[in-house]
């Protein structure tokens, strides 16, 4: 692999970072970040250095373990601490991270008992892990990882003498598990992960020569596989990746052959570790306790993999407590009252607009307002379905000049101020800041050239632009008409659920006032939620106006870039990517795109999307690192030249944070590699900052 910086190392360690930032909504920056840190009240230790090691730290000869662990093993309940630890364990490298204390309970809370963002506290399930904001990659189960020259073989060791939560020992049989009598069931739903396939789409072969080695064999160099099994929290809501094999086998058929028909949904049931108190767990806490609507606990687990630099196993708290409050208004009144410990914003529904009543109550509820960067492209983003269904607007639709005179149109600095109070970078829509390519050379240029494309506010020159398509008033409503002379409206399509106060309805109401102002007749369109998706994929839905771009790397995830499925920006172009290679792909060539099952299209031959794929198949296989991004830059280019394919408003602005006073080891902004990234699900927040590194200076006020 000559040439790549990232891969021609043959063992690459690394380790695992935290993040925080922390300021009042005052003193954030009006410029480029999301936020600054000047006065405020700072939750840990003043750090020497920013962000985390990126060469793993060295295990400590000494060892120790939480006082009610060691109970344990004195009463003959557990193995001694050295028996419960890899040879290897992971230490918390971290720069800001002090020793801590063991004890006490976190209070946090969830929308519902069942769901999947409980699961973003917790990392521990995966073999590789994001380090400092996404610029490094570090292990996790597994202590280092290889490629061979061309990178279409990985080989990934994971540590010797791992342990499930109830103490039976960890092997490589575990991941064959998942791959083979899962992910290649027909009968199972889980599917074929994106590590798992080559740079040419096709799946690749998994084996375990040894019990703590698995080797990924591609048919095409795979330079990004490290950055896609660092995504996600496996066992989450991503690939697995592991399930503990000797107590889930019992509901497998191919290993009890009296499991009914229905296996599969009682399979799903039994291996989720947010809802069943029995399966085995490698995280920092394993549930204890399930109440249905109202509340999950959980306990630290005894066997638990990682510890700090002075040896002592994590993580340092003793419980965790999350409690389900549906409601999101009472949900906010609870977070006033301090009924929580550390809230995290965007899963309890906080945005900017609470600020406000959130400082206001600091004195009664004893916490701190921290914001960190939310490392988004878009903030609420907008986006045309270039396979909209009726041909004459369709047409218009894929005209760039109409895009960008609509782009230059909006006034996204009422929108900086109206809706993200005056935080963040007005933008074009783009993917965010904080991804790995725009954090190399060339990539701050590049990301600039992008976001700044067609975000000036210039109301003038887009008229002057849909003039020249014959996009003008034909009747003299004082609303333009298409240029055949039929009626022209703008849907602003949403889901009906979508909550009025939010931030994509405002950004709605300002496009409208905005489109509205230069001719064009724009409308808020409601849609059922349970039919938006199909909708959208069958071309019958104009626009998306509720979603948003956070992504950390363009080559690992290009879903943003070019149609790769259907639920972006030309959906029956992202189908036909999705059967490429396959008997869909040539299959139904004589029926109408619309009518074909499911509704696929090919791109234009020469135009936009056909580049970018011939750009994307180039990029998924270049293995020089520098070259990649040189590819990467071109397809860019398309975006800049004649985008954009999705508008966004301002980027990077700020998300909440809360954290009781007492709570150490949340680091502040300042002390994070970037400030922090908190929106995009590929590098999960809050896990990726280790929780399992957080204490309390006072373990016994907090019990």
């Amino acid at each position: 692999m000559a040439g790549s910086d990232e891969l021609t190392r043959r063992r690459l360690l690394f380790s695992a970072a935290l993040v925080a930032g922390s300021v009042a909504l005052g003193a954030c920056s009006a410029g480029e970040g999301g936020g600054t840190t000047q006065g405020a009240a700072k939750p840990s230790g003043t750090p020497t250095r920013k962000g985390s090691a990126t060469k793993a730290v060295a295990p400590p000869r000494q060892l120790s373990e939480a006082p009610m662990l060691a109970d344990q093993v004195k009463a003959g309940k557990l193995p001694a601490l050295k028996e419960r630890l890899p040879a290897k364990p992971y230490v918390i490298p971290h720069y800001w991270a002090e020793p801590g204390k063991y004890g006490g309970n976190l209070r946090l809370v969830c929308s519902a008992t069942n769901d999947d963002s409980i699961k973003e506290y917790m990392y521990g399930h995966s073999p590789l892990r994001w380090l400092n904001d996404g610029l490094d990659i570090g292990p996790g189960l597994a202590e280092s990882w290889e490629s061979n020259e061309d990178a279409s073989e990985w080989t990934l060791h994971f540590r010797a003498g791992l342990r499930w939560s109830d103490g039976t020992k960890w092997t490589t049989a575990d991941v064959m598990f998942w791959w083979e009598d899962m992910v290649l069931n027909e009968e199972f739903s889980e599917g074929i992960p994106d590590e798992a396939r080559s740079g040419t789409g096709t799946v690749a072969k998994v084996t375990a020569p040894d019990e703590s080695t698995i080797v990924l064999t591609y048919d095409a160099p795979s330079p990004t596989v490290p950055d896609m099994i660092a995504n996600w929290v496996k066992r989450g809501i991503a690939g697995s990746w592991m399930e503990p094999k000797h107590y889930m086998q019992e509901f497998h058929p191919k290993y009890n052959k009296s499991v009914g028909a229905d296996w599969t949904t009682t399979f799903d049931q039994k291996r989720n570790a947010i809802l069943n108190p029995d399966v085995p767990a490698m995280t920092g806490w394993r549930l204890t306790s399930y109440k249905e609507g109202s509340a999950t606990n959980w306990e630290r687990n005894p066997y638990y993999w990682v510890v700090d630099r002075e040896g002592r196993q994590l993580p340092y708290v003793d419980t965790l407590s999350f409690q389900a409050v549906t409601n999101v208004e009472t949900r906010k009144l609870q977070i006033q009252t301090g009924q929580f410990d550390f809230v995290h914003g965007p899963f309890a529904g906080l945005d900017l607009s609470d600020i406000s009543g959130l400082k206001s109550s600091q004195t009664k509820n004893q916490m701190q307002v921290l914001l960190w960067d939310s490392g988004s492209g878009t903030g609420s983003v907008f986006f045309f379905s270039l396979d909209y269904d009726e041909p004459a607007m369709r047409a218009l639709i894929r005209k760039p000049e109409f895009r960008q005179a609509l782009s230059l149109a909006f006034d996204r600095s009422e929108a900086r101020k109206a809706i993200y109070f005056d935080t963040g970078q007005p933008t074009t829509g783009a993917y965010g800041p904080k991804t790995r390519e725009f954090n190399r050379a060339d990539g701050p240029t590049m990301y600039k050239q992008w976001r700044e494309s067609w975000v000036d506010f210039d109301p003038d020159r887009a008229k002057a632009m849909l003039d020249k398509l014959g996009v003008v008033d034909k009747d003299g409503d004082g609303m333009r008409e298409k240029p055949d002379g039929s009626k022209l409206v703008v849907r602003l399509d949403y889901p009906a659920d979508e909550d009025a106060a939010g931030e994509h309805m405002k950004k709605n109401q300002l496009l409208k006032k905005c489109w509205d102002a230069i001719g064009i007749d724009t409308r808020l369109s409601p849609v059922p939620p349970t039919a938006f998706e199909d909708q959208w994929a069958q071309g019958k839905l104009m626009t998306t106006t509720a979603w948003e771009c956070s992504t950390m790397s363009v080559a690992a995830d290009m879903i943003w870039l070019m149609p790769m499925e259907p639920s972006r920006w030309a959906p029956l172009q992202g189908q036909f990517y999705a059967v490429r290679g396959t008997p869909d792909e040539s299959r139904e060539k004589d029926v109408d795109p619309y009518k074909r099952t499911p509704p696929r299209a090919e791109p234009e031959p020469g135009g936009p999307v056909e580049r970018l794929w011939k750009l994307s198949d180039q990029v998924r296989v270049e293995v020089d690192q520098v070259k990649r991004d040189k590819l990467v830059w071109e397809m860019i280019k398309i975006h800049i030249k004649e985008g954009p394919f999705f508008m966004g408003a301002v980027a990077n602005y700020p998300r909440i944070e809360l954290v009781k006073q007492g709570l150490r080891n949340v680091p502040t902004r300042e002390q994070t590699a970037l400030g922090g990234l908190v929106n995009d699900w590929h590098h999960p927040t809050p896990a990726a900052y280790d929780p399992e590194s957080w204490f309390w200076d006072d373990p016994a006020a907090h019990a």
